[in-house]
């Protein structure tokens, strides 16, 4: 798989499965009924910050990731992560190859740290990928989140040093 720069045209792909995981309410903190312009402006950042697909050898974008300063000001040493896999190209390591890109590219940015601010405990694949990246569990913010299936669940904040 290659993991390169988002494009505008890349949108098209990258939507339908954006809008069905953040529709599932079961991992992203965002408005459900998010519509696409709004989705798309969260989505696909400007320099500095940055959005990547993960496109395999047909071209095909098996996810996406955005990469940005989680901070200002005299925080903005710190960066953030958000990915998103399509469904249907789940358990093939596309996750892991876009968080480990995105820790490179913090790294080569001069960030000092990475941090996630809002991973769903319930998201036990997320939780065990980011730690097997060397990402720790700092705290967690009870009853955070309003699963839809399993009701009030915690918010992990997740970190870990560059």
């Amino acid at each position: 798989m290659l993991i390169r720069e988002a494009t505008a045209e890349d949108w098209s792909a990258i939507w339908p499965f954006f809008h069905k995981i953040v529709a599932a309410g079961e991992t992203f903190t965002y408005p459900l009924d998010l519509d696409e312009e709004a989705a798309r402006d969260w989505w696909l950042l400007p320099a500095p910050n940055r959005t990547v697909v993960a496109v395999g050898d047909d071209g095909t974008v098996l996810g996406t990731a955005k990469m940005n300063t989680n901070h200002m000001g005299n925080g903005s040493h710190i960066a953030g992560a958000s990915y998103m896999v399509d469904p249907r190209h789940s358990g093939r390591g596309v996750g892991r190859a876009l968080c480990a890109y995105s820790v490179e590219w913090a790294r080569a940015a001069g960030f000092r740290a990475m941090q996630f601010n809002a991973v769903v405990e319930t998201n036990t694949n997320a939780v065990r990928l980011y730690r097997s990246l060397g990402f720790d569990i700092l705290g967690t913010l009870p009853e955070g989140f309003n699963h839809p299936t399993k009701g009030y669940v915690g918010l992990h904040i997740m970190y870990r040093p560059l």
